[in-house]
This record gives structure tokens, sequence and C-alpha cells, in this order.
């Protein structure tokens, strides 16, 4: 779990503020392309957005080669999210 710039979203009629990013790789078939379930969550680890996303192109053969794979993991998804890691 990674700490992010706080962001508002929308839930159930409220607006929540999320500070922690949480990653999980559900398929990576070492060749191409993984996917990973994210989980935007507050101080409290509630759950503010949840969804899947996709390493592949070139950005998957960087992560192939990275010497930390797991915050190199974190740096691309939170690209993709339009969200800044602290």
């Amino acid at each position: 779990m990674k700490a992010i710039q706080p962001i508002t979203s929308w839930s159930n009629g409220q607006q929540l503020q999320a500070t922690q990013l949480s990653l999980t790789i559900i398929n990576d078939n070492l060749s191409t392309s993984a996917t990973l379930y994210y989980q935007l969550l507050d101080d409290n680890g509630v759950q503010i957005a949840e969804g899947n996303l996709t390493i592949d192109g070139q950005d998957y053969i960087d992560w192939g080669s990275s010497t930390d794979v797991n915050t190199d993991a974190y740096t691309i998804c939170a690209n993709k999210l339009n969200i800044q890691l602290l």
C-alpha cells in the first residue's frame, strides 16, 4: 500500500477522500501483460473506489526489467489513474 495525494471521490452519494492506493496482481501472463486490482482507501482503510488496470506494451517491458517491481507497479498504476504518490 502506498500513500497518495488525497483525492475526493463520490461514493454512495457522499464525497469521500482517498489517501491510500492498494494493488494486487490478478494475472500476469509473464510475456506481454499483467492485470492488477486496485483500491483507493481512506485513512481508516475503508474502500472509496476500486477497479482493474492492465500493464502492457512498453510499460510491461520496462516493469519486467525493473530493479524494484513493486514500486514501479505503483508508479505505473498511479500514472494510469492520474493520481500522485507521496
